[in-house]
């Protein structure tokens, strides 16, 4: 937690991504610009090859949102996970997070590689996976939105 120039203090949810096709990136949008709109909190965007182990450790949680590739989680976000995961655990913090996918086929394989990684990873689930099939849609974007809102609502009050 951070204080803003007010001196009140703010929660900051950390959103990386990491889209080849636009899809993932527009989720991401939408989840953080829902996650804005709660008092108290501050939502960050950042491309999984730009994000690291500093941007996770100052943060109070985080939402990856990555797509499906060949049936797999998207390398953009195993090469984020896979550079920040010493640092992370041994600076001892353990955050909540969410997964948030842009599937091809069904996400299924993505969204159960991600959680075989992330078991070993100093982070909690905080909500359930959301799997986004196809092109993305007005509803996609509604459940990224909710998303966004639900984990920074549980942040601010202190849920998470």
């Amino acid at each position: 937690m951070r204080a803003d120039l007010m001196g009140v203090s703010m929660r900051t949810l950390l959103l990386v991504y990491h889209s080849q096709s636009g899809a993932s990136a527009q989720l991401a949008q939408a989840c953080c610009g829902a996650a804005a709109t709660v008092a108290g909190l501050q939502g960050r965007v950042l491309r999984a090859w730009d994000a690291g182990s500093a941007d996770l450790l100052a943060a109070d949680g985080l939402v990856l949102v990555g797509a499906e590739n060949s049936g797999s989680l998207s390398g953009g976000i195993k090469d984020f996970l896979d550079r920040t995961f010493y640092p992370v655990g041994e600076a001892g913090r353990v955050l909540p997070y969410a997964l948030l996918l842009s599937a091809g086929n069904d996400g299924r394989g993505a969204r159960e590689q991600a959680r075989r990684i992330l078991s070993g990873y100093p982070l909690t689930p905080a909500l359930e996976p959301v799997i986004c099939r196809g092109e993305v849609t007005a509803e996609h974007r509604r459940q990224a939105a909710a998303m966004g809102e639900a984990f920074a609502t549980g942040l601010e009050m202190g849920i998470f």
